[in-house]
C-alpha cells in the first residue's frame, strides 16, 4: 500500500489550480489557430486574434486568462492501492483551491446559502469534487475551473428513449442556439448521455476533459459528435456571437448505461477558454 500525504494533494491541487487560470492548454490553442485559418467573417477573426493574443499575455505574465477565475471543478482518480494519510482528502482538496486562490490573487466566486444568504466563502471553496477509485498506486488529479457565463448556458434534458439520437442532437443544437453569445463562443461541447440525472451531468463535465481534437473511440459516437459540431456550426453565431463560421471548437460526447424507460442528456458548455490542468502523485 502506498502512502500519498494530504499536504501533497494540497501542493498538487494548488499547483493545478493556478496553472489552469494563467496557461490555456495547448490543444485549445491550436483549436483557436485552426478555427482563424476556417473563419472567414472579419469580425469573428478579430475576436480570435485577440483571444490568442489573450492566451499568450496570460501565459506569459501569470495573470488570469479571464476575469472569473470558475468554480473549482476537481477529478481524483484514486488508485485502489494508495492510502491518504494526514487528514481527510476532500479538506486536502479545499485547502489546496483556498491556496491557489490566494497566493494566485484569483477570484473567489463561491457563495454559501445560495437560496437566501448567497455568503461569498472568501477563498472559493469548497470545490466541486468527483472521485473515481482505479486500478495502481497514483493519485491522477484534474481541475476543471468552470466560469458562470458558460455554466449558465448548459441545460439537462430527460429525453424520452423514442427520441432517440434526432432528439438528442436537436437539444444539443437548441442549447447553443439558445445561448447564443452569452457562453463567449467559440465554445467547447461536453455531452453526458445516460445514467440517471445527476449521472448525465457529470459525463458532461468529464467528456469536457478531453482533448480538443480527440474523438470518441467508438466510430458511432465519433460520427454523432461530427454531426453535432457541423449543426452548431451551422447556426452562423461565429466567435463572440459576431456571426461566422466557427461557433463550436470541439464536441465530446460521453455515455454510460441508463434505465429502459430513460435518455437523460446533459449538454454543458465550455467557453474559449477551456481550462484545465491534470497531475499526478
Amino acid at each position: 500500500m502506498k502512502e500519498v500525504s494530504a499536504a501533497a494533494v494540497t501542493d498538487m491541487v494548488a499547483k493545478l489550480y493556478q496553472e489552469a487560470n494563467f496557461s490555456l492548454p495547448a490543444d485549445v490553442v491550436a483549436a483557436l489557430k485552426a478555427a482563424l485559418a476556417a473563419e472567414e467573417s472579419p469580425q469573428g477573426r478579430a475576436v480570435l486574434e485577440t483571444l490568442l493574443e489573450n492566451s499568450h499575455i496570460a501565459g506569459r505574465n501569470r495573470v488570469p486568462l479571464c476575469q472569473d477565475t470558475g468554480l473549482a471543478v476537481v477529478f481524483i482518480e484514486l488508485g485502489r492501492d494508495v492510502h491518504i494519510g494526514g487528514g481527510p482528502l476532500d479538506a486536502a482538496v479545499d485547502a489546496g483551491v483556498a491556496r491557489a486562490q490566494r497566493e494566485g490573487y484569483l477570484r473567489a466566486s463561491m457563495v454559501a446559502g445560495p437560496c437566501f444568504r448567497r455568503q461569498n466563502t472568501g477563498d472559493n471553496t469548497p470545490a466541486v469534487l468527483h472521485l473515481d477509485l482505479v486500478e495502481g498506486d497514483a493519485v491522477r488529479i484534474t481541475v476543471l475551473p468552470k466560469g458562470a457565463g458558460s455554466e449558465n448556458m448548459s441545460r439537462l434534458a430527460m429525453l424520452k428513449p423514442a427520441d432517440g439520437v434526432p432528439g438528442l442532437i436537436d437539444f444539443a443544437v437548441d442549447t447553443v442556439s439558445r445561448a447564443g453569445a452569452s457562453p463567449c463562443p467559440p465554445i467547447f461541447l461536453g455531452i453526458g448521455v445516460g445514467g440517471t440525472m445527476d449521472r448525465a451531468a457529470v459525463l458532461s463535465k468529464k467528456a469536457m476533459l478531453r482533448q480538443a481534437k480527440e474523438a470518441n473511440p467508438d466510430p458511432a459516437l465519433a460520427g454523432l459528435e461530427q454531426q453535432i459540431l457541423d449543426r452548431v456550426n451551422d447556426l452562423g453565431i461565429g466567435p463572440g456571437g459576431f456571426g461566422g463560421r466557427v461557433t463550436c471548437l470541439g464536441v465530446a460526447l460521453e455515455e454510460e448505461p441508463c434505465h429502459i424507460a430513460s435518455l437523460p442528456v446533459a449538454v454543458g458548455i465550455q467557453c474559449n477558454s477551456a481550462r484545465r490542468a491534470s497531475g499526478s502523485i
